[in-house]
């Protein structure tokens, strides 16, 4: 059956809509959270799974020629939907926080960067692809192991009721602070791999603090004068923020430290409390996260074979990232957490959960792939340590406060 360009764009929005719910049912069955279950689904529908055991119906959903268009729906919804992070990201959250949120959050960054520096000088050579510098590989492996999922991260605590506990702050303005200077590493990062030379780079960078400062002062202020707190957005007040975000997005992809710096940014800018920003939520939130989010999964999917693990060294390198990731950010949280006045149990579960990655280390995995600086099999590897770290923070955490309420003094 022969199918044009955009009866084939539906069919596949369709099928990984679709998939996406059946698979988020199945998931909240066993406890975990969406995002989880929309990274197995995005797999479960690529060369992994589909493709390996029904190539015909991959080839016909899913043919190389097609993937433009999808591509192009998946990069939308991650502008809006990093918008989205940074109007959940309080500053207030992060100017209450104290001595503890903020070395969590900066031993979360320094330990995990580090490791990922030391991953980097033992698997350049097997791992990168040919005529990648050692640098980027490097300054990129270190800011993917370093990132905490804080939309996934605040869901998890929403759920197991830790909001507002002295635990589920701390954690949660740690995981903001870490969120901000992750981003501003990848920003980094990126204008040193894309600038072709020191003296590009320091342009870039130039540049990128002069967008900083330009948001800081005339973005804020424009954008207090646009939120009316006590009233949710009109439709004209709406466009302008869609404007505001894409032109913010567009900003920093011609600077060249990638659109979702831009629309971050611009979500950040915006007053986070009153009507105002929860009506934009609810009109963005449900088409991102229900339609546009699955199809970054399905394409994140698309790109990652888990056939190219085919080997016990393979699968040894993985098991290596994963355990990277896990003693770098677990690890670094919980030592900090302990050294500032915690219990060895409570530091170990904030340790748990600052280790969250989920959709945000698939964002920066994305971008490194793009960019030419992961190799696809070290991306696959990613991947999996992404799956795994989140797979397992429920678990941990509920099992620790178990220990943690049979040990209390009665």
């Amino acid at each position: 059956m022969h199918l044009d360009a955009l009866a084939r764009l539906l069919l596949q929005i369709g099928v990984i809509v679709g998939v996406a719910q059946v698979f988020t049912r199945l998931g909240r069955r066993i406890g975990q959270p969406a995002v989880v279950s929309e990274i197995l689904a995005g797999i479960a529908l690529g060369p992994s799974l589909l493709g390996a055991l029904w190539p015909e119906a991959a080839a016909f959903l899913f043919p190389p020629s097609s993937l433009g268009g999808l591509e192009a729906v998946a990069q939308l919804g991650l502008i809006l939907f990093m918008f989205l992070v940074g109007l959940e990201l309080d500053p207030a959250l992060i100017r209450r926080s104290g001595r503890s949120a903020i070395a969590l959050s900066q031993a979360g960054i320094v330990v995990p960067f580090g490791l990922g520096l030391a991953l980097a000088s033992q698997v350049h050579d097997e791992l990168s692809l040919p005529g990648v510098p050692f640098l980027s590989f490097a300054l990129f492996l270190g800011v993917a192991m370093s990132i905490t999922a804080f939309p996934v991260l605040a869901r998890l605590l929403t759920e197991r009721g830790m909001v507002g506990t002295p635990l589920g702050s701390i954690v949660l303005a740690a995981a903001a602070i870490d969120d901000v200077t992750a981003w501003c590493l990848l920003a980094f990062v990126v204008s040193f791999v894309r600038a072709e030379g020191a003296s590009a780079a320091l342009v870039t960078v130039g540049l990128a603090l002069a967008f900083a400062l330009v948001m800081l002062t005339v973005g804020r202020h424009l954008m207090k004068k646009l939120a009316v707190p006590d009233a949710p957005p009109s439709r004209e007040r709406f466009t302008v923020v869609l404007l505001l975000v894409l032109a913010s997005a567009l900003t920093t992809e011609a600077i060249g430290i990638h659109a979702l710096f831009g629309a971050f940014v611009a979500g950040a800018m915006l007053p986070h409390e009153g009507a105002f920003a929860s009506g934009l939520r609810e009109r963005l939130e449900d088409l991102v996260v229900v339609a546009m989010l699955p199809i970054f999964f399905a394409h994140s999917g698309l790109r990652t074979e888990l056939g190219l693990l085919d080997s016990s060294r393979d699968l040894l390198l993985c098991a290596l990232v994963v355990g990277v990731a896990v003693v770098g950010k677990l690890g670094g949280v919980a030592i900090a957490a302990r050294i500032v006045g915690h219990p060895w149990r409570e530091a170990t579960t904030l340790g748990v959960l600052m280790n969250t990655r989920g959709l945000m280390e698939l964002v920066v995995l994305h971008v490194g792939l793009d960019l030419g600086v992961l190799s696809p099999k070290l991306f696959t590897m990613m991947v999996v340590m992404a799956i795994v770290t989140t797979v397992a923070t429920g678990p941990a955490v509920a099992w620790l406060g178990a220990a943690r309420r049979r040990t209390a003094p009665a």
